[in-house]
C-alpha cells in the first residue's frame, strides 16, 4: 500500500461557515442524527467525501457518508439500527427505513501493525482496517475533491490536501503519486474517468498521464465490481461523456474488447455512431425521469461485438439463423471474463439481437407473432436506434411504427391474405414453424401397457 508522509502535506484548512456554501438543509436529516449521536458518544464525527464536494458545487447529493474516529463496534454499541458489513473495508451502515449512512472508521495511512491490511502484487490493496487520525484518512482517499470533511461542530469543512481549491477549480487530482494509487486499485481509473464525466471536472494531467499505460491491470479487477462501475458510469446521465472518456484515455479496450475492436473495423464507422447515440438517448431519457434498463444499455454497447462476430460466422459459411445465436452466445460469454453480466439482463439483451432480421419480414402470419413477443417494444426501440448509423433500415422502422398504430383488421387489410405453405416449413429463430395451410390432425397411438410402466419405472435390472 502507498504510504503518503503526512510532513509533505499542506497545512490544515478550515473553511469557516461563511466561507463555503454548504447548508444543513441541504443534508440527509438521517445523516444529521448520526453526527449529532457521535458527538454525544464522546466521538468526533464528519460528513465526507462525495457529499461534501456535490454540496460544495451546488449538487443534490443521494448518498451521505459519514468518517469517525470511532470503531465499526462503537458504532453499532450507539445505534440499535445498525449492522456491520465488509471484509476489504469493516464498514457500519446505519439503516433508516430506505436510507442507509455509511459510517466509516478513520484509516491508518502507515500500517503499524496493529489491523489487518493485505496487499498483493504490485501494491493492489486486498484488505485495510487499520484505523488511524482524520490526517491519515484523508491522505488514504483516491482524489483532493473527496478528502473534505464537514463537521457540525462550527459548521466547517476541513481541508487537509488542498482539495477545496481543486473543488472550486473543478479538477481532479490524485492524492500521492497517481501511478502507485492505480496500482493499488486500478479501479481508480473508472472513477477518474465517471467522476470527471458526472461533474464536469477536468482530469490532472498528472492523474491522467499514467491511465492509458495501467489500463490492462483494469483485467484484475472483479468483474462484478466493474459491472457495478459500468452502471455508474452509463446509467446515472453521463454515459456519453463516459464513453467519450474512456475512449480518449485508452480504457475501452481492456473494457469492452471485442466492442473496441469492432469500432475500429468497422471503416463506415456505422457501429459507432450508433452507440453514441444510445447513449445520447440513455442520457435524455434520465433526464426525463424515464426507465432504463442495463439489457438495453449492454444491447447498444456490445451490438458492434455482435455484429462483428456474426459476420465472421457468416463468412464461414455458417446458416444465418445458427450464426445469429452463436454470434450472441460467443459475444456474451467473451464479455463475462471482463464484466459480470447477470443473466437477468444478457437474455433480454440477446433477445433483443435476435429479433432484429424478423423486421425484414411482411409475411403476415410472423407479423402478428413478432408484435405479440415481449421484447417487441425494446427491440422496436433498438431498430429505431439502428436508424442513426444505418439509413436502410429506415423503411422497416417507418412499416413497423405504423403497424403498431394500427387496429388488427387494419393491419391484416394492409398485409393481405396469408399465403398457405403446407408443403415446407420454415424456420423462424431456431424452430421449425409450418406454413399458414390447414394441418391434419394426427390421430395419437397409444402405447401398450407394458411400454407405459416401462416408462414409469425404467428398465429392469
Amino acid at each position: 500500500m502507498t504510504e503518503i508522509p503526512l510532513s509533505i502535506l499542506p497545512a490544515p484548512r478550515i473553511v469557516p461557515r461563511d466561507g463555503h456554501g454548504i447548508s444543513r438543509k441541504d443534508i440527509s436529516p438521517n445523516a444529521l442524527r448520526v453526527l449529532y449521536r457521535l458527538r454525544e458518544g464522546g466521538f468526533s464525527g464528519y460528513l465526507v467525501g462525495g457529499a461534501v464536494r456535490d454540496l460544495l458545487i451546488g449538487g443534490h447529493p443521494k448518498d451521505f457518508d459519514v468518517a469517525t474516529d470511532a470503531t465499526p463496534e462503537q458504532v453499532k454499541s450507539l445505534f440499535r439500527n445498525c449492522r456491520i458489513i465488509g471484509r476489504r473495508f469493516r464498514l457500519a451502515h446505519v439503516v433508516y427505513g430506505r436510507e442507509i449512512i455509511e459510517v466509516a472508521t478513520f484509516r491508518a495511512n502507515v500500517d503499524d501493525g496493529s489491523g489487518d491490511r493485505e496487499t498483493v502484487g504490485e501494491g493492489r490493496l486486498l484488505r485495510d482496517n487499520v484505523y488511524g487520525t482524520i490526517e491519515d484518512d484523508a491522505v488514504r482517499r483516491d482524489f483532493t475533491a473527496n478528502a473534505l470533511y464537514y463537521t457540525v461542530d462550527d459548521f466547517s469543512v476541513r481541508d487537509y490536501v488542498g482539495g477545496f481549491e481543486d473543488v472550486q477549480a473543478r479538477v481532479l487530482k490524485l492524492i500521492g503519486d497517481p501511478e502507485a494509487r492505480y496500482r493499488e486499485d486500478p479501479v481508480r481509473m473508472l472513477r477518474a474517468v465517471r467522476l470527471s464525466s458526472k461533474l464536469d471536472f477536468s482530469i490532472d494531467p498528472e492523474a491522467a498521464e499514467p491511465i492509458p499505460r495501467l489500463a490492462p491491470l483494469l483485467s484484475g479487477a472483479a468483474p462484478a465490481r466493474l459491472f457495478d462501475e459500468c452502471l455508474k458510469m452509463f446509467l446515472a446521465g453521463h454515459a456519453e461523456k463516459s464513453f467519450l472518456s474512456l475512449e480518449k484515455h485508452g480504457l475501452l479496450p481492456v473494457l469492452f474488447p471485442e466492442t473496441a475492436k469492432a469500432i475500429i473495423t468497422n471503416r463506415s464507422g456505422a457501429l459507432r455512431t450508433m452507440l453514441v447515440q444510445a447513449l445520447r438517448n440513455t442520457d435524455q431519457r434520465i433526464a426525463e425521469d424515464k426507465p432504463v434498463t442495463p439489457a438495453f444499455l449492454f444491447a447498444a454497447l456490445l451490438w458492434p461485438a455482435y455484429c462483428r462476430e456474426l459476420a465472421v460466422l457468416q463468412k464461414g459459411g455458417t446458416d444465418p439463423l445458427v450464426a445469429q445465436q452463436r454470434a450472441a452466445d460467443r459475444v456474451t460469454l467473451h464479455q463475462a471474463d471482463r464484466i459480470a453480466l447477470p443473466r437477468r439482463f444478457s437474455q433480454p439483451m440477446q433477445e433483443i439481437w435476435l429479433l432484429q432480421p424478423r423486421f425484414g419480414q411482411r409475411m403476415r402470419k410472423r407479423v402478428f407473432r413478432l408484435l405479440s413477443h415481449p421484447r417487441f417494444r425494446a427491440a422496436f426501440d433498438f431498430l429505431e436506434l439502428r436508424q442513426s448509423g444505418s439509413p436502410e433500415v429506415a423503411d422497416d422502422v417507418a412499416f413497423w411504427r405504423e403497424a403498431q398504430l394500427q387496429s388488427p383488421e387494419q393491419l391484416a387489410d394492409r398485409l393481405g391474405p396469408s399465403k398457405p405453405r403446407s408443403d415446407e416449413a420454415v424456420e423462424e429463430d431456431g424452430v421449425a414453424v409450418e406454413g399458414d395451410a390447414p394441418k391434419k390432425r394426427r390421430r395419437r397411438r397409444r402405447k401398450p401397457a407394458n411400454a407405459e410402466a416401462a416408462s414409469v419405472v425404467g428398465p429392469s435390472e
